[in-house]
C-alpha cells in the first residue's frame, strides 16, 4: 500500500534533503561537480536533491512497497540513489530547515531506493524568485521511496539549462527547447 504526502519546502541554496532521522546527514563534501550536474548529492546518511529555483517548491513524497514503473517521459529530470535508513524514519526537508520540525515518514529499516522526478523546471526558472507565487510556475518534485538493496546512483533523464536552451536526454536521445537565460 502506498502512502502519499504533499509538502511545500523552501529550497534554500537550490536544494532539499532526504535523510535518516537518526544519523547526521552531512552533504558538505557530497556536492561535487558531478553531483551538481546530476542535481543529486549522495552521502552516507543523506541525499541532496538539486532544484532549479531558490524558493518554495512543491514536493510529493510517495512511500511504496515495490519499485514503481518508469514514467520518466512525464518529467524534466529523473535521478535515483540508495539511502540507508537504519532508524526506520525518513526525513524530507529544506536544506536550512530545523530537522526536529521536518516531515518524517516511517519506512522499513535498512536500505531504500529514492527516485526523484522533477517537473515544470523551465517555467519555474523563467519566473525565478516569483516561481512559488502560482501553481503554474511551481517547481514540482516527486520523491518515491521503496525498500531495495544498495545500488549505484542513476540519472534516468537529465535536464540542464545551458545559456538560452534546455537540454533533456532520455535513453541517449537529446531534445532541446527554448528557455530564458538565467544569468
Amino acid at each position: 500500500m502506498a502512502t502519499t504526502a504533499e509538502l511545500i519546502l523552501f529550497a534554500d541554496y537550490f536544494q532539499i534533503h532526504v535523510t535518516d532521522a537518526g544519523l547526521d546527514g552531512d552533504l558538505s563534501e557530497a556536492w561535487t561537480d558531478q553531483a551538481v550536474a546530476d542535481q543529486l548529492a549522495v552521502a552516507p546518511a543523506a541525499l541532496g536533491i538539486g532544484t532549479a529555483v531558490n524558493v518554495n517548491v512543491h514536493v510529493t513524497v510517495r512511500l511504496l512497497p515495490l519499485e514503481p514503473g518508469d514514467d520518466s517521459t512525464e518529467f524534466d529530470h529523473v535521478v535515483e540513489a540508495s539511502l540507508n535508513v537504519p532508524s526506520g524514519q525518513l526525513v524530507v526537508l529544506g536544506c536550512t530547515d530545523y530537522c526536529p520540525d521536518a516531515a518524517k515518514f516511517d519506512v522499513p529499516a535498512g536500505w531504500t531506493r529514492v527516485r526523484v522526478s522533477r517537473s515544470n523546471l523551465a517555467r519555474a526558472v523563467e519566473a525565478d524568485i516569483d516561481s512559488d507565487e502560482s501553481p503554474e510556475t511551481w517547481e514540482k518534485v516527486r520523491i518515491q521511496v521503496w525498500p531495495a538493496p544498495e545500488a549505484e546512483p542513476k540519472v534516468t533523464k537529465r535536464w540542464a539549462q545551458d545559456g538560452d536552451s534546455t537540454t533533456s536526454s532520455v535513453g541517449g536521445i537529446s531534445m532541446r527547447e527554448a528557455t530564458p537565460d538565467r544569468s
